[in-house]
Order: C-alpha cells, then sequence, then structure tokens
C-alpha cells in the first residue's frame, strides 16, 4: 500500500490556495455555490489535462473510479 503523497497532491501543493480564492472572492465565483467550488473545479480540471482526458464525462468517470482516493 502506497503511504506517500501521490503525486498530484504533490503537484497541488504548488499552487497557492489563498491567492485563489481571494480570486474567487474578488469576482464572486462561489456567489450561488452549494458544494462543488472553484477549487474543486479547478482540481478536476487539473486532474483531466495531467491525465489526458478527452472530453468532460471521460473525467467524470475516471473520477468516479478513483472516489476513494478524492481527499488525497
Amino acid at each position: 500500500m502506497n503511504k506517500d503523497k501521490y503525486v498530484f497532491a504533490q503537484l497541488v501543493e504548488f499552487l497557492d490556495n489563498f491567492k485563489f480564492l481571494r480570486i474567487v472572492r474578488k469576482y464572486d465565483g462561489d456567489k450561488y455555490v452549494k458544494s462543488y467550488t472553484c477549487w474543486n473545479q479547478l482540481l478536476t480540471l487539473m486532474f483531466g489535462q495531467l491525465s489526458n482526458r478527452e472530453s468532460l464525462r471521460d473525467i467524470i468517470v475516471a473520477m468516479e473510479a478513483h472516489a476513494r482516493k478524492l481527499y488525497h
């Protein structure tokens, strides 16, 4: 069993979460959001790009296949 961080989690560490959230707050990006925030959308689209997915449906299928690992 893998005890280290996943590669995607290591890449996310380079992002400045506070700067991103400041921009989201400035433009009201999460104004009517209940659960799927702009940060979650950014991470999902990054995952799609890095895993070479071709469509949103393909990203959804891949995310559902890795549902246990999403907290990483």
